[in-house]
């Protein structure tokens, strides 16, 4: 499953479906993946200080960790991309069926215009300009609660991702982790990945789980209208 992942420095967030195009369900996961910035994980931890700060016959303790490998493998970051494709999927395939729809009746129109009288197919025209506009709105309104919940899972999932590397950097004294993209080449032993997984994994499963929402209460009965009092008798 794609990971959701995006650097929230980087400036403005990009719109997850562009204007006119069709989306589809794999792009509220896969749509979000951006190239990562490893200026937010090079010197992420520096225990002992700088580099250029340590005495020159300090040993250096550095670690190399994968942020792609934390973000997708980890269950904090698979968790963060469920909790999109499920808010949002719905939406989604209501759009697909509003462009479907309008290309349908496009067709339509293309294909009976030369019959309908003026009237007509200048109403169908407006008809095809108001769909097209309303699309567009709807389109417009995804991509901004979209991008806006992207960015609420990436603070938290990247709060979480730091508070598990500093933990372990600072109980293995670690002076640096550097990420691997940010690297030529490192030896296996320098990659501290794995471990950072396990942690984020036993600390997934220690998590209490999440209540379900509460069910929403049923509409009251419609009360029945009482009878029509009888006549009395005199």
């Amino acid at each position: 499953m794609d990971g959701f992942y995006a650097i929230l420095s980087r400036g403005p967030p990009r719109r997850l479906v562009p204007a006119g195009s069709q989306t589809t369900t794999d792009e509220v996961g896969s749509s979000v993946k951006r190239v990562i910035s490893s200026k937010w994980w090079i010197g992420l931890i520096a225990a002992g200080g700088a580099l250029g700060a340590l005495p020159a016959s300090a040993e250096t303790k550095i670690g190399v960790v994968d942020p792609t490998r934390l973000l997708e493998d980890s269950p904090q970051g698979k968790a963060a991309s469920e909790s999109m494709r499920a808010e949002f999927a719905p939406r989604q395939r209501t759009l697909q069926a509003q462009e479907q729809g309008l290309k349908a009746r496009q067709e339509k129109l293309q294909k009976d215009g030369a019959t309908m009288t003026d009237d007509q197919r200048v109403r169908a025209e407006k008809e095809l300009r108001d769909a097209a506009r309303e699309l567009e709105r709807a389109r417009g309104e995804f991509n901004d609660d979209a991008t806006a919940k992207r960015n609420e899972e990436m603070s938290r999932l990247q709060k979480t991702l730091g508070e598990e590397v500093r933990s372990y950097a600072k109980a293995q004294n670690y002076d640096l982790i550097l990420a691997g993209e940010s690297v030529v080449y490192a030896a296996p032993a320098y990659d501290i990945t794995p471990a950072i997984l396990a942690a984020l994994q036993a600390r997934s499963a220690a998590a209490p789980a999440t209540p379900a929402a509460p069910a929403t209460p049923a509409p009251p009965a419609a009360a029945k209208p009482a009878p029509p009092a009888k006549p009395e008798k005199h």
